[in-house]
């Protein structure tokens, strides 16, 4: 049976937990964010869900919206500007 290709493939050793690495805390879930800011998607983050593709990690974007708990990160990718729904947990002030 040929092995899954999918998107987590040989992600492990990079988002594995490592000794003494920092906890999801309620800090990081209460975060807020004003529209115009600019943010770092964090990739270290002990949370699976709603994690962007590991392709974006470090990125520094501009919030350009909310959508539900979720907010609408606008990314420059070499010529495309392309706007990315990323949950609080995976950003940090830039």
């Amino acid at each position: 049976m040929k092995r899954s290709l999918g998107k987590m493939s040989k992600r492990s050793r990079l988002l594995r937990k490592r000794i003494g690495a920092r906890r999801l805390g309620i800090t990081k879930l209460v975060k807020s964010f004003a529209i115009g800011d600019r943010v770092h998607i964090d990739h270290k983050s002990a949370y699976f869900g709603g994690m962007p593709h590991p392709r974006y990690r470090g990125r520094i974007g501009t919030v350009v919206g909310k959508r539900g708990e979720a907010f609408i990160v606008e990314i420059q990718d070499y010529r495309m500007t392309k706007k990315l729904i990323i949950p609080v947990v995976h950003l940090e002030r830039a």
